[in-house]
C-alpha cells in the first residue's frame, strides 16, 4: 500500500504551492510529479518552536540492512520500537495531490488515482526520524474505505483539514487523532 503518491506540477492547489515555494525559497529540493520511495518532497511538521513549518524530507526508514520502510500500519505503529518516538513526537503531514494503488486482474495490474472528493489536495498522516542527520518519514496506512477495498486491503491515513492541525499537536494522543480520521475517497483509472 501507497508506495507511489502524486504532487502536481503546475495546476495543484494554491495550499500545495505555497508549501512547495516555501522550501524553495530555502533552498530546498523537492521533487514533484509521480513521487517513489526514496524521493526527497515536501513535509509538514513542528519546527522547535511547534510552529507548523514545510519541511524536505526523504520517504522511507532506511534499516540496517539497507531495506527501506516506506510505510507503517497506523494500528500497530505505537507499539513499534521503529515508529514509537514518531507517534509520540514526530509526527508529519505529507500533502499530495493523490495517491496511486494497483489492482491485480489475473495477469493485468490496473493502476488508480485515489484522491479526497472534497479537495484538491490530500495530507496523509506520517512520521518522521532522523537518519544521518536529515530527516526521513514513512506513510502511516490503515484498512481501506468501502469503496475501494477492492482495489487494495490498505490505504493512507487521510486527515480531515480540521484534523490536521491536531495530528501535528504532539499533546494529543496520536491513536485518538487517528480513530477518527476518515475522508471520502474518490478514484480514477490511471494512465500508465
Amino acid at each position: 500500500m501507497c508506495g507511489r503518491y502524486y504532487i502536481a506540477e503546475e495546476d495543484s492547489a494554491a495550499e500545495l504551492q505555497e508549501i512547495i515555494e516555501q522550501l524553495n525559497r530555502r533552498g530546498a529540493e523537492v521533487k514533484t510529479g509521480e513521487i517513489y520511495p526514496t524521493d526527497t518532497v515536501p513535509v509538514l511538521a513542528n519546527n522547535k518552536s511547534m510552529v507548523i513549518t514545510p519541511f524536505a524530507m526523504k520517504w522511507g526508514y532506511t534499516l540496517s540492512d539497507g531495506k527501506q520502510i516506506i510505510n507503517a500500519r497506523s494500528e500497530t505503529a505505537a507499539d513499534k520500537p521503529l515508529f514509537r518516538d514518531g507517534m509520540l513526537q514526530r509526527r508529519c503531514l505529507i500533502p499530495a495531490t493523490n495517491y496511486f494503488e494497483w489492482e491485480k486482474r489475473g495477469r493485468d495490474r490496473i493502476k488508480y488515482a485515489i484522491r479526497e472528493c472534497d479537495s484538491p489536495i490530500l495530507y496523509m498522516a506520517g512520521v518522521y526520524r532522523i537518519e544521518n542527520g536529515k530527516p526521513v518519514f514513512s506513510i502511516l496506512t490503515r484498512e481501506p474505505a468501502e469503496n475501494i477495498a477492492f482495489i487494495h486491503n490498505r490505504m493512507p491515513v487521510i486527515l480531515h483539514p480540521e484534523a490536521k492541525n491536531d495530528w501535528l499537536n504532539v499533546r494529543y494522543a496520536a491513536e485518538e487523532i487517528l480513530n477518527t480520521a476518515f475522508i471520502r475517497v474518490d478514484f480514477s483509472s490511471a494512465k500508465l
